[in-house]
């Protein structure tokens, strides 16, 4: 990003509550998990135009996160990492993976930044958005780890106007298997896009050809934001992802300035 000149306000700095690094952007938790991203994947800084600064939660794979029914162990190392990206100096932080939204309410109590643990918290906004006679198609990785409680932590009411698919457990995604499935995956995690892609995009026609009544996609997948743009292009609809989640957190806590004509 290229400012046309510096910021006149910045004359005087001082300690902003003990954080140690300034000018942060996004502080992002991750799996403690050895997997790669495309571009557009959360856990790849290549693609976001704002800082990003990433801690791993120690302990915490996608095993222990998605498949374990029992969440208490996680609960501590991901209460840490979200401190640790807070005394770093982060101005929001964030996760890398949907199933987060379990821990939303107790990280949110735990930091002073606004915590955005889950792609999904945006699922209440976009039911006011489309309105009460049209369906968030939720598309998560796979659909029986998806609890009510991961979806009432971040507000949204089980039984409303929510449709939802499993990529991997329902549809089939065989790309996704080969990175998260820890059952299938092979000992060194790969993925190809144009597989995946193929795929998310027959994923998004065949639910929105079965449920007609779907007004928004909502993509709940850490990697699945690098094909929303083709998923838009085959079903014509709105495509929220974990992409428009982090942009709307840093825009939030740093604020752009405009800059123009009258």
């Amino acid at each position: 990003m290229i400012y046309p000149q510096r910021d006149m306000a910045i004359n005087y700095i001082r300690t902003r509550k003990q954080h140690t690094c300034y000018g942060m952007g996004i502080g992002i938790m991750v799996l403690d998990d050895a997997y790669p991203g495309f571009p557009g994947d959360v856990r790849n800084a290549s693609a976001w135009p704002y800082p990003t600064q990433y801690e791993i939660a120690r302990g915490v794979d996608n095993h222990t996160l998605v498949w374990e029914q029992d969440k208490t162990p996680c609960r501590a190392p991901i209460l840490q990492a979200a401190r640790n990206l807070e005394n770093m100096g982060c101005r929001a932080i964030a996760a890398e993976c949907g199933y987060f939204a379990y821990f939303q309410k107790d990280v949110a109590a735990h930091v002073d930044v606004p915590a955005f643990m889950s792609s999904l918290l945006q699922v209440p906004f976009i039911q006011k958005v489309i309105g009460p006679k049209r369906s968030v198609g939720v598309i998560c990785a796979q659909k029986r780890f998806l609890t009510p409680t991961h979806l009432e932590n971040v507000g949204i009411d089980p039984n409303s106007n929510i449709l939802i698919a499993g990529a991997q457990d329902e549809y089939g995604c065989p790309q996704f298997d080969t990175l998260w499935d820890h059952e299938r995956r092979p000992d060194t995690p790969e993925s190809y896009y144009d597989e995946s892609e193929k795929d998310m995009v027959r994923i998004a026609r065949e639910l929105t050809t079965k449920h007609p009544e779907i007004g928004a996609i909502m993509l709940e997948c850490t990697g699945m934001q690098p094909f929303a743009r083709a998923i838009q292009r085959a079903v014509d609809l709105p495509v929220f992802s974990w992409g428009t989640l982090l942009d709307y957190a840093y825009s939030v806590v740093a604020h752009r300035d405009y800059y123009g004509h009258v």
